[in-house]
């Protein structure tokens, strides 16, 4: 008991020294509480961890790089964006995380996701750091030569920090498979070398990886899945709720058919639409992959399909399921009485830590079962970090190679956050489980690499 309640001073000591450093970063507060709320226990076990600090050096940054990103646009009008990349963790392998491309992009949120990241990582079994990046350069809008002119220009920078064994950077919200070729392009001009392995999610035809695109959404039904079968419930025959219409929203909706679900909802920025008789797959595809166009035009070209402005009514709509795979605090406490009121019996978080910390405990206290994103939908950069391989192999595996190692990468994941939920008194708190299980392999590289 004694080591117990040392173990929680110390988080408590750590998390007010965050919040005094960085007073204007809560996002990145919020994710450090989630996790300092839950590993106590391990700490408790493990003394010498605040003998060496190592909380402190866990959530600081081993290298916070911010750079100016100049370019000029069609009209011939010089713009001017910031671009970041924070390189979180590489005790256990290279940077590894997305780029964002966003207005809203912060430190703050690119904290907490390269946070968020390092425990992913290291739940997915492979060896691989914690890394993210980004710009609040905004794609939407923007014609194929301004996107190719940013990226450009923002990689001639953040080339001098990368690298296959120091920093592998992907995509995230805004930055696709077009603007992965535009950086990857820019990167291999000024190396004067084809380093395949320092950005994933790149095209077929230079070094990508079959399964890649489908990676997170496919991964995310696979946890949930396992998740709702070793609690005697499965998932055939359920309605699953969707947010978000990128390519987690898709794939997820498209793995959740496969299994025999049936997901009614999507949605964007805009609005959302709900959809009876099951969304349509390949309308979806159409306006959103290859039209580029808004959810709201599903509705228009979709009979019996209603389209809802606003993004937060999709959460008042009946399912069995809810997967949130749009953004960061999209499910608040408001959203989660909604869905528990009409009896959702899981969660699976898709996008990176969509649900706000009192919605999860709502959905906790009321025994839905919530699988947390960093566990839940790791499928993204376990499938990254294949490609990463195939790269150094100078291989292409075939997509079912790749699908079956993904599948068995994600109900690793699972069993890790079950055991360790389980091994220290909380069964089924599958949020504390994943914290645990990431941040043990992680502290325990960290404590043996001495103090750097």
């Amino acid at each position: 008991m004694a080591d117990m309640e040392k173990a929680k001073a110390y988080c408590e000591r750590v998390l007010a020294e965050i919040i005094k450093r960085d007073p204007d970063q809560p996002e990145f507060h919020n994710t450090c509480k989630e996790v300092l709320g839950t590993i106590t226990p391990v700490l408790a076990e493990h003394p010498e961890y605040e003998e060496a600090c190592l909380l402190e050096r866990f959530f600081e940054p081993e290298r916070v790089i911010t750079f100016r990103v100049p370019w000029v646009d069609d009209a011939g009008k010089v713009r001017v964006n910031r671009g970041f990349r924070v390189q979180m963790s590489s005790a256990i392998g290279p940077y590894k995380g997305g780029l964002r491309f966003h207005p809203s992009v912060n430190l703050s949120i690119l904290k907490f996701l390269a946070t968020e990241q390092i425990l992913k990582n290291s739940l997915s079994g492979l060896p691989i750091g914690g890394g993210k990046g980004g710009s609040d350069f905004d794609p939407k809008g923007k014609s194929d030569c301004e996107v190719m002119k940013f990226c450009q220009s923002f990689m001639t920078e953040l080339s001098r920090h990368i690298g296959p064994d120091v920093d592998v950077p992907a995509g995230d919200i805004g930055v696709g498979g077009r603007e992965i070729g535009y950086l990857y392009g820019q990167y291999k001009r000024i190396r004067n070398a084809y380093e395949a392995g320092v950005l994933t999610g790149k095209g077929l035809s230079f070094g990508g990886s079959l399964a890649r695109t489908e990676a997170t959404g496919y991964g995310l039904l696979y946890f949930v899945e396992c998740m709702l079968n070793d609690n005697g419930i499965g998932l055939k025959g359920k309605t699953v709720s969707v947010s978000g219409s990128g390519n987690v929203a898709t794939y997820a909706i498209e793995k959740a058919y496969q299994l025999g679900a049936k997901p009614i909802t999507c949605s964007d920025s805009n609005g959302y639409v709900v959809d009876p008789e099951g969304i349509d797959l390949a309308l979806l595809k159409q306006i959103k992959e290859v039209e580029r166009g808004r959810i709201k035009e599903y509705a228009e070209r979709k009979e019996g399909a209603e389209y809802h402005e606003g993004c937060a009514g999709v959460w008042t709509v009946k399912a069995d399921v809810a997967l949130p795979c749009a953004t960061q605090n999209e499910l608040n406490l408001e959203a989660a009485q909604a869905l528990v009121a009409n009896g959702v019996v899981a969660v699976g978080e898709g996008a990176n830590m969509p649900c706000t910390l009192d919605a999860i405990a709502y959905f906790q206290e009321n025994g839905v079962y919530f699988a947390p994103a960093k566990a839940a939908n790791v499928g993204g950069v376990s499938v990254s970090a294949l490609e990463m391989s195939q790269n150094s192999e100078r291989l292409s595996w075939t997509f079912e190679e790749v699908d079956q190692r993904l599948k068995d990468i994600m109900i690793n994941s699972y069993k890790q956050a079950k055991d360790a939920a389980e091994h220290y008194g909380m069964p089924k708190n599958y949020l504390a489980g994943a914290n645990i299980a990431g941040f043990q392999k992680v502290a325990a590289a960290m404590f043996a690499q001495g103090i750097v």
